[in-house]
C-alpha cells in the first residue's frame, strides 16, 4: 500500500541434488521460498483511482484466495485439489502435494489501522496450520556401479 512495498508475489525455487560416490546413492529435493504480497482492502490502498493498481490489487487478492481454496481442499482431504486456478498455486503444487513440508511466517503490522488486515492474516495462517501434508519422503535413487 506504499511506494516502498513490493506489490507482487515472489517465488524462489531451487532444485538440489546430492551424490554419495561411495554408495552410488543420489538424493534430490527442492526448496521453495515464497514471499506473498498481502491482500489489500481497496478502500485503504486507494487503488480505485488508478486502473493499473486496481487490476494489480485484484490479481493479488485472487491468487491469495486461490491459495486459500487449495489449503481448504487439502485440509478437507478433497479428491480434487484446484492447483490450476492460479499461477501461484500451480507453481506450488509439487511442494504442497504431500511429499514435502511447509512452513509459513506471517508479518503483521503493529498499527491499529492495520488490525483488520492483521486479523485476516492470522485467520489465514490458522487455516494453513490445520493442513497436514503427510509425511515427507526421501527421494533416493541408486546408480549402478
Amino acid at each position: 500500500m506504499n511506494s516502498q512495498s513490493s506489490r507482487s508475489h515472489s517465488i524462489f525455487m531451487m532444485q538440489l541434488r546430492g551424490l554419495n560416490e561411495d554408495t552410488g546413492a543420489s538424493v534430490c529435493g527442492a526448496l521453495n521460498l515464497c514471499d506473498l504480497a498481502g491482500s489489500e482492502r481497496l478502500d485503504r490502498s486507494e487503488a480505485n483511482s488508478d486502473a493499473a493498481r486496481l487490476k494489480e490489487t485484484q490479481s493479488i487478492n485472487k491468487s491469495l484466495s486461490c491459495l486459500g481454496v487449495v489449503f481448504n481442499s487439502l485440509a478437507m482431504g478433497a479428491s480434487h485439489i484446484p492447483y490450476r486456478n492460479s499461477k501461484l498455486t500451480y507453481l506450488l503444487q509439487d511442494c504442497l502435494s504431500g511429499d514435502g513440508k511447509a512452513l509459513m511466517f506471517v508479518n503483521l503490522s503493529p498499527t491499529t489501522e492495520s488490525s483488520g488486515e492483521s486479523l485476516c492474516s492470522l485467520r489465514f495462517a490458522q487455516r494453513v496450520n490445520q493442513v497436514e501434508l503427510g509425511k515427507a519422503t526421501k527421494n533416493i535413487a541408486y546408480t549402478k556401479t
